[in-house]
């Protein structure tokens, strides 16, 4: 098995955490990935390296190529979040209890739906309850 090069791990758990950060949580990036949150802090607390099949999942989902996160390119600032969502959940702050929990119902199903569809990408497969 290869020496690990500890300059290089720490580079490389630094960058990762610093982009992490701005993205969301370990556990956000963590189940976008499908792997467990203890992964993500044994990348970024430089025990472990991630796997060459994450790293086209992770820099997709902090906005930077391989090569950033990898060091090989300068890092540049994760993308900012589009404002639009931020902007139409104050409006719907604004409606009554019913219209909002009918809305929150319809965000929840796009979301498990695409996390469906990414899990199934993936390998995965999807089993019915009942």
């Amino acid at each position: 098995m290869p020496k690990q090069n500890p300059k290089l791990l720490t580079e490389f758990g630094r960058g990762l955490a610093a982009l992490r950060t701005q993205a969301g949580t370990q556990t956000e990036l963590a189940q976008e990935l499908g792997i467990s949150q203890r992964m993500i802090s044994c990348y970024e607390g430089h025990t472990e390296y991630s796997p060459v099949a994450l790293l086209p999942g992770l820099a997709e989902l902090l906005g930077v190529t391989a090569d950033e996160l990898l060091s090989i390119a300068p890092l540049k600032k994760a993308r900012q979040p589009d404002s639009r969502p931020l902007r139409r959940m104050e409006q719907i702050e604004k409606l009554d209890t019913g219209k909002k929990r009918q809305v929150l119902q319809m965000i929840d199903t796009l979301i498990e739906n695409e996390q469906l569809k990414r899990y199934t990408a993936r390998g995965g497969t999807a089993h019915a309850n009942g």
